[in-house]
């Protein structure tokens, strides 16, 4: 593969977030901007939703609304479901617990560490504070996951 294509390819890799926070969606959308990631970004905003759109049931019933993620962040204090609860949704279904998954919440709980990894989680980040911790946070994480890592071409 040449750098074109690998460009090509990383660039391919939906990110679904699944975080309540319209802030932090932002804080975290305009960190990968400010690494270059143009990864298509989308959002769901608690862990009923994030299921809805991983099977794909009332508003994501369309596959062309709910193209498959290639990875998920997942905050963990959300309404209605919370991030816990849907990781463990998620890792227990055979036809989603390939997806990778990386936990980014305010939470610094030994606890919540511990469970996430426990439930399956990929990997588990304290959301930083300033944004120029965020945006050093995204480039890191797109590096590794998107550089490094191998993914699967497609989960669907």
């Amino acid at each position: 593969m040449d750098t074109t294509e690998i460009r090509e390819a990383r660039k391919s890799v939906m990110i679904l977030i699944a975080d309540d926070d319209e802030d932090d969606r932002m804080f975290t959308k305009e960190a990968f901007e400010e690494n270059y990631l143009l990864n298509e970004i989308r959002f769901v905003s608690d862990g009923v939703e994030l299921l809805d759109y991983l099977k794909r049931r009332n508003k994501y019933i369309n596959p062309d609304d709910s193209p498959r993620p290639g990875i998920i962040l997942l905050d963990l204090n959300m309404p209605k479901m919370d991030g816990r609860e849907a990781l463990k949704a998620i890792k227990s279904d055979p036809d989603l617990r390939a997806i990778p998954v990386v936990v980014l919440t305010t939470s610094k709980a030994e606890q919540d560490v511990l469970q996430t990894y426990d439930l399956g989680v990929n990997c588990f980040i304290t959301k930083p504070v300033s944004f120029a911790e965020f945006i050093e946070v995204a480039r890191t994480v797109g590096h590794y996951w998107f550089d490094i890592v191998q993914l699967p071409n497609s989960l669907d």
